[in-house]
């Protein structure tokens, strides 16, 4: 069974920076689309990134030029390196397979204080 374990989440100011990580298991990695994803309080789940299994990424519009999809492969890793952190990026971050898995993991949650 795959797991998605998510860290790297914190409290931070406006204008900080954070990286997130999601060490994935139970998969082959290497060979899958990553995306990560966002959830805020009573609001739906929202994709913000993509890197393909090559590399190629895709960032969400809300988040383009302040946060950065990369992984590797290695170490069965994909992270997200945020910056430029604003009061309205708070929220849970997750990440999957894309399209994906029907199994989460738990998120690390993001707080942003202005």
């Amino acid at each position: 069974q795959v797991q998605l374990v998510e860290s790297g989440g914190g409290l931070v100011q406006a204008g900080g920076s954070l990286r997130l990580s999601c060490v994935v298991s139970g998969s082959i990695f290497s060979t899958e689309d990553m995306g990560w994803y966002r959830q805020a309080p009573g609001k739906r789940r929202e994709f913000l990134a993509r890197i393909s299994s090559s590399g190629f990424t895709l960032h969400d519009a809300s988040v383009k030029g302040r946060f950065t999809i990369s992984r590797d492969n290695a170490v069965n890793t994909v992270y997200l390196q945020m910056s430029s952190l604003k009061p309205e990026d708070t929220a849970v971050y997750y990440c999957n397979r894309i399209p994906p898995y029907v199994n989460w993991g738990q998120g690390t949650q993001v707080t942003v204080s202005s």
